[in-house]
């Protein structure tokens, strides 16, 4: 009975790691000093606050992962290697909303980020997501499950890697991301203590301003005027694909002239901001009356279910997380790390902490700034934290001064 057992157990995890088999990988840059002090010089960065130790090999891959419905797709993400780093941490990164697909490395901007960590001794692991970067498909946005197993498939891509390279990992795994990549966050780490903790230990995660309350908070901004009007038809779109939220032609369910405009923009060639500047201010406007009237009084319409579904906050996890978010972000609403971190707090969640970036930074200016602490965070564990601290008080003062300058 015991060696049947003991078959089970083993059969089931070979059957867990092979999904997310590696496909291929290249290196697409290097980066040595002369270039990461540049880049340093140019985000008028002290290494007081972040070191340079390190010169960085940049590698993008190619793996699979799948959707919902068991079939399977290919991925594609980047992995920034620290070079002669004898023993490192794996850090997973999810970037933000983009609409279009990658043509090179250096994509949204966010790689910067990923640059900074690196040049720390961290190896970072990219995710592009299913159908984003150089991978074909629709991309199923804010779509918890997608976000979550591509990017678990992505970490075993990187051991095989890893394995390819003779590269030694110290056994930490950090996981972090802004605004999709927020969400993304949730969505990794949830899904490994949930489904993968024989194949992953997650060490910390750190959500940079995330909509977890997608059904709550952050549906709100459907009925106000909103910078981010694509967000909507986005969703929409891939809700569309996975769920089937509306029978029959799905145009129907926006009002002329959006029902032909929308189509056009939504072909992974425009940009976020040229889909803003074809929609109204007020997302809800380009919503059919009778589709409107059914997310806003009707609990069993199935947009509004299964945004339910996707909310990323009622778990209890189990390794440390630290919420960044900015209280004037006006994209992703604060209001989402207060309700996930209260909601899991009242629920018996240990270790997890709320981190205010800033009173009166936009979305974007407190990405860079959510990133540092970040940073601070995941290095208390490096330096020996059990359960993580706000990083060393002088360089918490030192980045206070850099955002009082700017």
């Amino acid at each position: 009975m015991k060696k049947i057992i003991l078959f089970l157990f083993i059969a089931t995890n070979i059957q867990i790691f092979a999904q997310g088999k590696l496909i291929s990988y290249e290196k697409v840059d290097s980066l040595n000093f002369t270039q990461l002090k540049a880049i340093w010089k140019d985000l008028s960065l002290p290494q007081l606050i972040t070191s340079i130790k390190n010169e960085v090999d940049i590698y993008e891959l190619y793996y699979n992962t799948q959707l919902p419905s068991g079939k399977e797709v290919v991925a594609t993400g980047l992995y920034y290697v620290p070079k002669g780093v004898q023993l490192f941490p794996i850090m997973q990164y999810n970037h933000g909303t983009v609409t279009r697909n990658r043509t090179s490395y250096d994509y949204n901007g966010e790689s910067t980020i990923c640059k900074i960590f690196a040049a720390d001794s961290y190896a970072v692991a990219w995710q592009d997501y299913i159908g984003l970067g150089k991978a074909e498909g629709f991309h199923p946005y804010q779509h918890a499950e997608t976000a979550g197993q591509s990017g678990v498939d992505l970490l075993k891509a990187i051991k095989e890697i890893n394995q390819d390279l003779g590269l030694i990992t110290n056994n930490e795994l950090f996981i972090t991301g802004y605004s999709q990549g927020g969400y993304s966050t949730m969505a990794v780490h949830k899904m490994i203590e949930e489904k993968y903790a024989t194949v992953f230990n997650v060490t910390a995660s750190s959500p940079m301003s995330g909509a977890y309350d997608m059904a709550g908070v952050q549906s709100k901004v459907m009925e106000i005027e909103y910078t981010q009007p694509h967000y909507l038809p986005y969703l929409l779109y891939g809700y569309q694909e996975l769920y089937n939220i509306i029978d029959g032609e799905f145009e129907q369910i926006f009002v002329a002239p959006y029902d032909s405009i929308i189509p056009l923009y939504f072909d992974k060639q425009h940009s976020v901001n040229e889909i803003n500047d074809i929609l109204p201010s007020i997302p809800m406007d380009m919503i059919d009356p009778l589709y409107a009237d059914e997310f806003r009084n009707n609990p069993d319409f199935l947009f509004r279910k299964v945004l339910e579904e996707n909310n990323l906050y009622k778990w209890i996890p189990q390794a440390p997380v630290q919420f960044c978010y900015c209280k004037s972000d006006e994209e992703v609403t604060y209001e989402n790390a207060i309700v996930a971190y209260d909601w899991m707090k009242k629920n018996g969640a240990k270790n997890i902490i709320k981190r205010n970036v800033g009173n009166t930074f936009s979305h974007h200016d407190c990405a860079s700034y959510a990133a540092m602490y970040t940073k601070f965070y995941f290095d208390s564990f490096r330096n020996g934290a059990k359960n993580g601290t706000r990083g060393p008080i002088m360089k918490n003062i030192l980045v206070g001064i850099v955002k009082g300058i700017k």
